[in-house]
């Protein structure tokens, strides 16, 4: 028996639509990091990008379990010394840019490379509810159905 290994004839890119709304942000990013990935599917290929088109919407209405919202700190530096800065999610989603909240936990769970910044750019994280990719017609992804523990109310 041989090993399976995906040609890029081979490969063909669904496109997901999830709604964050209520949803919990590290098990959210956890099955979006998989679809993007591709291995959820039988001919997954670690070294191929053979994931799907991801496009999350409500993402400015993620929720954190425990008091993780006010307590939970991110960090990033400016390259100058003496220059780390930190944030707390309630300050990132009171912002301009809520998605990135849900960005940087999928981004943190891909495996860092040339790949995973490919397969990041298959990710579309929108702060409201329209998106601009009907075209595509996306297919609805329940993943507060998945497990009871993936919504907070």
């Amino acid at each position: 028996m041989k090993t399976y290994s995906a040609k890029p004839v081979d490969i063909e890119k669904k496109w997901i639509l999830i709604d964050a709304e209520n949803m919990v942000v590290g098990r959210l990013a956890a099955v979006i990091a998989t679809r993007l990935r591709g291995k959820h599917l039988p001919t997954f290929t670690p070294h191929m990008d053979c994931g799907d088109h991801v496009v999350v919407i409500n993402a400015d209405k993620v929720k954190f379990t425990g008091k993780k919202m006010a307590d939970k700190k991110y960090y990033r530096h400016t390259g100058y010394p003496g220059g780390i800065k930190e944030t707390t999610p309630e300050k990132v989603l009171g912002s301009n840019f809520p998605e990135r909240v849900v960005e940087m936990a999928v981004k943190r769970m891909l495996p860092r490379g040339p790949l995973a910044r490919q397969q990041l750019r298959n990710l579309k994280v929108y702060a409201g509810s329209e998106h601009p990719h009907e075209a595509q017609s996306p297919e609805a992804l329940d993943v507060a159905a998945m497990n009871s523990k993936n919504v907070r109310a």
